[in-house]
């Protein structure tokens, strides 16, 4: 070892010394052995590849190429024996910048330690820094010391805990029942054809109607047998008998029934009707063209905080730029709040249908039917998506960017319970387990709203008229004061500086009903009306001029407010508090005007037939798509480079994935439990 590598050392070693009481002896020897190691004059295997798994300085800091991931996969390589390599990122902050740096050190110290050491520098190669501050050609100060924001490591790739093997044994066991019956299924199938070629003969095999009842006939015929063999027995023996062959027959017809409901050939093709038999079918379009604008926004937005290496050159493309829209629009996620219309509209739909079965008759017994339905619809492959989460996140290969999955992880064992009560959109924002779930709870609560003013309006039209003023001035106001006061940004933000957007404003239920009672009020509207509303085209022209006219403002005043003053707004204020309100109300007209009549070639767009079978699967396709990108960014080694066709092809195969597994999602989880309440009884 030279004479200025051992001086090195030992100003490391010194440095060390100086906060010796907080970190631990087992870490300072370790990390003095990984300095010592890789400043020979031939460093050490295992110390090269540590040093390598550092985060380096790359070109194009201006455009916005200012995070140093390293290596995850190198450095989990590195085993010196006594200890083996452990990849940590840390936030460090200089000059108000922010960006993050991946560190390969030793698994002996832990994340308090390592931002200790981080913090004194001891991280050198010969003279040089392996942790370097920006370069005064960026900064005017950058020998300033960093101080560190947050420090995260990542684990190696192992075992699955025990939580992680629980959510998988809780997956594996709700695919199992579609699987059982479609075994049993095709078990009945077979022993029907056998049957049929070996015992009754060419009546029986051409009898349409014999597929799946079969068990009832064998029923039905060993009852009638024992019947006739107990003619000669007294009357209390025979009725008690029969009543044992009863029960044991509503038991069979039970579980045959039961299992039959699961199986996948009770599902495949009730996902391929092409033809809508209900109202409102120009529904179909919207919510596809509302859930690929959102998957397309997630696609953006979560590759963006971290994940690309020219962050201001995306910026200045589209946060600036209303051709952009369809990939991250001013007033961000439009299309969440018109899935939101659409849910307060087929929520009345559905009350209505359950109110005119019942004889006109609304009751507490029927109100209570329809809420369970609404959990009945959602929760199976809600809560199969908590399970997955844990389970599949947990055993995924990780890569540089792992830290986001790690932290849904994390938060999804400790705030699970939150998803199975439907309240996780109360929480904080980045606390919540699959944090786009939060449309599920907020869905959910306002659903409860929906038999309140369905019995205001059977009561007294002026009294509803008057609470729905209210509830809708409600989201309007609290949503304009929060701007406001917060100096809120009127798109969802790209970093997370904006931290009371997300923790006040963005999925909570006081800002964003607005949209929900529109549609409420709109299925109102449509089930009272007995004629067509429309009778000139004039009428018509005027209400699609305002509609699109009104949309196209809303999504260009967004970029024309974009900057956030730093003292409170009235313009800001009163765009927020209304812009979701409006745009549910354009919406709201398209659909009125389709089933009117007056849609015209929109309306022909919106009711292809091709739109039903993807409709289908939405809502799997809606649970499934941001888990397919935080895998995808997880996994990568490297930043990714903003391009508008780079990302055209991510969005692409993220769609290809979302529909397939969308599909699959469907089949096994979805549909059999949806079916269940319907064909069990």
């Amino acid at each position: 070892m030279t004479l200025f590598t051992c001086f090195i050392v030992l100003l490391s070693v010194l440095s060390c010394v100086a906060f010796k009481e907080k970190v631990s002896r087992k870490c300072m020897q370790d990390t003095k052995r990984f300095i010592e190691d890789l400043n020979e004059d031939i460093p050490r295997e295992y110390a090269a590849l540590m040093y390598d798994a550092f985060g380096k300085m790359g070109s194009d800091f201006v455009g916005g190429n200012m995070n140093r991931p390293g290596s995850f996969s190198e450095c989990i390589l590195a085993n010196a024996g006594d200890f083996s390599g452990q990849y940590c990122q840390v936030m460090l902050i200089q000059e108000q910048t922010g960006y993050l740096v991946g560190l390969c050190v030793p698994d002996s110290c832990d994340e308090a330690e390592i931002e200790i050491l981080v913090a004194n520098d001891v991280f050198k190669y010969k003279d040089t820094s392996l942790v370097p501050p920006i370069p005064s050609v960026f900064l005017h100060n950058s020998t300033q010391q960093i101080p560190v924001s947050t420090t995260k490591c990542l684990k190696k790739n192992g075992t699955p805990d025990a939580s992680a093997i629980v959510c998988l044994f809780v997956c594996s066991f709700i695919v199992a029942l579609p699987l059982g019956g479609t075994i049993y299924v095709a078990l009945i199938k077979w022993k029907k054809q056998k049957l049929n070629l070996s015992t009754v003969g060419s009546n029986f095999k051409s009898d349409p109607n014999l597929y799946g009842t079969f068990l009832q006939h064998d029923v039905h015929q060993k009852h009638a047998n024992n019947f006739s063999a107990d003619v000669e027995s007294p009357t209390e023996h025979k009725l008690g008998k029969e009543v044992e062959e009863n029960n044991t027959n509503r038991l069979v017809y039970f579980l045959d029934n039961f299992m039959k409901t699961f199986s996948l050939q009770n599902n495949f093709s009730s996902l391929w009707v092409t033809k809508d038999k209900g109202h409102y079918s120009a529904l179909n379009g919207i919510r596809i063209l509302s859930l690929l604008w959102i998957i397309c926004g997630h696609n953006i937005q979560l590759s963006s905080w971290e994940n690309i290496d020219n962050a201001k050159r995306w910026k200045d493309s589209v946060e600036n730029n209303p051709v952009y829209i369809v990939a991250l629009s001013g007033p961000s996620y439009l299309a969440v709040d018109t899935f939101l219309l659409i849910g307060g509209l087929l929520s009345v739909k559905s009350l209505f249908s359950l109110i005119h079965r019942a004889d006109d008759k609304m009751t507490i017994q029927l109100v209570g039917t329809f809420l369970l339905n609404r959990l009945k619809r959602i929760q199976p492959l809600h809560i199969f998506m908590v399970c997955l989460s844990i389970g599949l996140l947990s055993v995924v290969p990780k890569g540089s960017f792992w830290s986001f999955a790690e932290m849904q992880i994390d938060i999804c064992k400790k705030y699970w319970w939150t998803n199975m009560l439907l309240i996780n959109n109360l929480f904080f924002y980045p606390n919540s387990c699959i944090p786009w779930s939060w449309y599920l709870a907020i869905d959910v609560q306002f659903y409860f709203t929906t038999p309140l003013l369905v019995f205001l309006l059977r009561r007294n039209t002026f009294t509803l008229i008057a609470v729905a003023t209210i509830f809708l001035l409600i989201p309007c106001f609290i949503s304009a004061l929060l701007t406001a006061y917060f100096q809120l940004p009127l798109y969802l933000p790209s970093e997370w500086i904006y931290k009371a957007y997300f923790e006040y404003y963005y999925n909570k239920p006081y800002s964003r009903y607005g949209p929900y009672l529109i549609g409420i009020l709109l299925g109102m509207f449509m089930n009272a009306k007995k004629e067509r509303l429309l009778k000139k085209q004039w009428q018509a022209a005027v209400g699609w001029i305002s509609s699109l006219t009104s949309m196209a403002l809303l999504v260009a005043l967004a970029y024309v407010l974009h900057e956030v003053p730093n003292y409170p707004s009235a313009p800001h204020a009163i765009y927020q508090g209304l812009h979701r309100t409006l745009w549910a109300v354009a919406v709201a007209w398209i659909i009125f005007a389709c089933d009117e009549g007056f849609g015209g070639y929109i309306n022909t767009f919106l009711s292809l037939n091709v739109w039903i079978p993807f409709s289908s699967i939405s809502f799997a396709c809606f649970m499934i798509h941001p888990l397919l990108i935080i895998i995808f960014n997880g996994i990568q080694e490297t930043l990714f480079h903003y391009t508008d066709i780079n990302f055209f092809y991510l969005y692409l195969g993220h769609i290809v994935l979302t529909v397939a597994l969308g599909y699959v999602l469907t089949v096994l989880v979805e549909k059999p439990y949806l079916f269940l309440k319907r064909h069990v009884k």
